[in-house]
């Protein structure tokens, strides 16, 4: 019997997440609206570390660092 790979969890600190918002070119309204979250106020805690970042939001902000945009991604 093959057995499937253990998942590893991505974990991201506050200071690792807004940098990654930064370096995405992000303000804090547009990735409210990409992590279906209804007001910045959610990021802004997720960066002060008020919120704790969930495996699952560290990973589609490490599958957006990777390159991965969906239709409703910011235009510049």
């Amino acid at each position: 019997l093959r057995r499937c790979p253990q998942q590893v969890g991505i974990s991201m600190t506050p200071t690792q997440f807004k940098q990654a918002r930064i370096n995405l070119g992000l303000n804090q309204s547009q990735l409210s609206a990409l992590l279906g979250y209804g007001t910045y106020s959610r990021i802004s805690e997720l960066e002060g570390g008020r919120t704790q970042i969930t495996d699952q939001c560290a990973r589609l902000m490490q599958a957006y660092l990777d390159g991965y945009r969906p239709n409703d991604w910011p235009l510049a």
